[in-house]
This record gives C-alpha cells, structure tokens and sequence, in this order.
C-alpha cells in the first residue's frame, strides 16, 4: 500500500513553480499574533488558465512535543478564467496568495501544502521558535 506523504512532492520554490512558499518569522514572541503569507509560484510564476491551476493552499502548525499538527486554514481559489463563454475567457483570475495571522505559546514547524490540478499536491515547512 503506498504512504500518504509519498503523494506529495516538494523542491527548491526559487526553482519549482508549484512549492508553497512560506513567508514567517523565523521567531516570535509567546503568545503574540503573528503573519504569515503563503505564495505559489513566488519565484517562477504558476499559470492560472481554466486548464491548469493551484486550486488550493492548506495551513497546518505542528508545535513542537504534539503528535498532531494543527489545521490553522484552507484558502481555495476558485477563478481561472472560466465563464459562460468557455475556458480562458472571464477577467478575473485569482493569484494563490494568501496572508493570515495566528498566535502559539509553543515552538513548532508551520507546514504548507498546495495542489496543482495537472500536478499534484506540494509541501514546504518552515521552523518557528518562540521567545
């Protein structure tokens, strides 16, 4: 039977197009309300065509010493030029950028992961320690 994590992918983002990147402090202060900004293609620029597309970023925390991560948040988008009038052809297009904020009391890793609806899902992390 093949693993779950097997299913995901990661690489360089200054490389790969469809990596999370994961905009954080590296350190923060116990308790306090910090941002965080995740982008797909940061670097190399993703298409956003009805054809191919991120359509979703998921947030997790794992703080350090928990056996579970925890979901902070999904962020879906949902337009890539689709409309009445066929593919590619609506003005809006949604970039897979999201920004959010949230507190711990306790260090950990944030875990990002996206989907690619041509290729697959993605993930990235980034250690946070706390002061």
């Amino acid at each position: 039977m093949k693993e779950f994590s097997s299913v995901f992918q990661s690489a360089d983002w200054k490389t790969e197009k469809h990596v999370p990147v994961i905009d954080a402090p590296r350190k923060i202060k116990k308790g306090e309300n910090f941002t965080v900004t995740m982008t797909v293609g940061k670097e190399v620029s993703h298409p956003n065509t009805t054809e191919h597309h991120i359509a979703w970023v998921d947030a997790y925390f794992h703080p350090e010493g928990a056996k579970f991560p925890v979901h902070v948040g999904r962020f879906e988008f949902y337009s890539h030029g689709a409309s009445t009038e066929g593919p590619n052809t609506s003005s809006v297009y949604t970039h897979p950028e999201v920004t959010f904020t949230f507190k711990t009391e306790k260090p950990g890793t944030i875990l990002a992961f996206s989907h690619c609806n041509v290729h697959g899902l993605w993930t990235n992390s980034q250690e946070l320690n706390v002061e």
